[in-house]
């Protein structure tokens, strides 16, 4: 295979494009199209502001109405459905197949975080008989204790989602509701069957896309994959299997005993993306951001999330969100509300930025985002003192 010289620049311009961060073009197709061209978008239980698959729209499409988000990631019939990625994330619904590796590894292993209890037959006939559950109709989420505490009802439902005898499709508030597979998946992907290869080669090219340019790596951290499959992704890069072309990028590490440091899209390469970088606060589960070491990498951002840090030992915040401008993190601030007033706890910028010359771009990340989230005004707490007096002056 030819391989391609990139600057890191270069690469930098082509990740920002293929995660949705440049031109209005990226907009185009809201929420629906945005979740199929990043393939993933993870859920976490933690919401600041607003919940962070809400937080990813946001950073790409601007004030998108919450309730249209969840809409395009959870409606009737399903365009989505969540399983386990790079971590628990919601993927479009034609991509069931492609996760059937991951089901059969579940039967075989036979348990994940819990052993399964005695009983999921009669949870499997309870929802075919009477229809979705929620964990509240089939005895309680939790025992009460700490997250991992689940009542065997709940450990029965969640083997059955793993296995893909169940499938959550949609949400009732932030409940999953449990359907049959059968019922919830459009026919024409529950019947595709896929051997483990077949995945793997289909997910690494999707993850390729979505990733614009990026070491074999960051390709199996996307995936979550080791062992075999992650031997899998190896052979699919070398053989072409998985339409990935091999790049250089200049300053990226070397590859021991491989003449490429990194794959590439070849339709991003071709085709440069035109448009301004997006201005935005950006989620610590966004998937421009999910791999520390490639966020370095790229950016030159050494970022630590903070909020399972105690609060005594954090340097940047609770859920310190990194600043997007100008192509480059900038930045990092630790949001918050206090009824409608948006509240930078604390405003943090990278080594050579000045406040001069971020002000302006911090200003718009903070005031967009306090504008989507139904805030009129922002506090900023703690901060340079020459960025705090800027960002209360500027018009």
């Amino acid at each position: 295979m030819v391989e391609t010289d990139l600057s890191a620049a270069e690469a930098r311009r082509v990740v920002l494009g293929a995660q949705g961060f440049i031109g209005a073009e990226a907009r185009k197709g809201g929420a629906h199209a945005m979740l199929r061209k990043l393939g993933a978008v993870q859920l976490d239980t933690v919401s600041v502001l607003a919940r962070s698959h809400e937080l990813v729209a946001y950073a790409r499409l601007g004030a998108v109405g919450r309730r249209h988000v969840e809409t395009a990631y959870w409606n009737s019939p399903a365009h989505s459905f969540e399983y386990w990625c790079h971590a628990a994330c919601i993927l479009p619904v034609e991509h069931w197949s492609l996760y059937s590796f991951r089901r059969r590894a579940f039967r075989e292993r036979k348990q994940r975080w819990h052993a399964v209890p005695d009983g999921v037959e009669k949870l499997l006939d309870q929802v075919r008989d009477s229809g979705p559950v929620t964990t509240a109709d089939v005895g309680g989420a939790r025992n009460g204790g700490p997250w991992w505490d689940w009542s065997a009802s709940k450990i029965g439902l969640e083997w059955l989602l793993d296995i893909g005898e169940l499938v959550c499709a949609r949400r009732v508030g932030w409940r999953r509701v449990y359907d049959l597979a059968e019922r919830a998946i459009p026919a024409e992907h529950l019947a595709e069957e896929l051997t483990d290869e077949e995945c793997i080669v289909r997910l690494t090219r999707i993850a390729g896309r979505a990733l614009g340019v990026a070491t074999r790596g960051d390709l199996v951290d996307f995936l979550r994959v080791t062992n075999r499959y992650a031997a899998l992704v190896d052979a699919a890069l070398e053989s072409g299997a998985a339409g990935l072309v091999p790049v250089r990028v200049a300053g990226w590490p070397e590859v021991r005993k491989s003449p490429h440091n990194a794959w590439a899209d070849p339709a991003a390469l071709e085709t440069p993306v035109k448009g301004r970088h997006r201005t935005t606060l950006v989620s610590p589960f966004d998937s421009l951001i999910w791999h520390r070491g490639r966020t370095e990498r790229v950016f030159g951002f050494s970022y630590t999330m903070e909020l399972y840090v105690p609060k005594e030992r954090r340097v940047h915040g609770y859920f310190t969100m990194p600043v997007l401008a100008g192509g480059r993190l900038i930045g990092r601030v630790d949001p918050a509300r206090d009824g409608t007033t948006f509240v930078a706890r604390q405003i943090g910028l990278e080594e050579g930025v000045t406040a001069a010359g971020a002000a302006e771009a911090v200003r718009d990340a903070l005031w967009s985002a306090a504008a989507w989230v139904g805030c009129d005004s922002v506090r900023v707490e703690r901060a340079d003192p020459t960025l705090k007096t800027l960002l209360e002056t500027i018009p």
